[in-house]
C-alpha cells in the first residue's frame, strides 16, 4: 500500500529531481533528499528555485531555439 502511495507521487510530480538525476549520474532519490535538506538549511529558499525549475521544465520547448542560428542577429 505505502509503495503505491510512493509510486503514485512519483509518477505525479514534476521529474525536477529525476531530471538533474540522470543529468549528474545519481539516484533521484539521493537528489530528493538533498533538496529536502537544502531547503531545511535555507528556510526553504531553494523552494523558489525548485519551482523556477518545473516552470522551465514544463515550458521547455518555448525556451529552445528553433533551427541553428548563426548570430543573434539571425531572428
Amino acid at each position: 500500500m505505502i509503495q503505491r502511495i510512493l509510486d503514485y507521487f512519483e509518477r505525479q510530480a514534476f521529474g525536477v529531481c529525476s531530471w538533474w538525476g540522470c543529468k549528474l549520474g545519481i539516484a533521484a532519490s539521493k537528489v530528493r533528499l538533498s533538496f529536502i535538506y537544502l531547503s531545511f538549511l535555507t528556510l526553504g529558499s531553494p523552494i523558489i528555485i525548485y519551482l523556477i525549475m518545473v516552470f522551465i521544465l514544463e515550458n521547455k520547448a518555448y525556451f529552445k531555439l528553433n533551427g541553428k542560428r548563426k548570430t543573434i542577429w539571425d531572428l
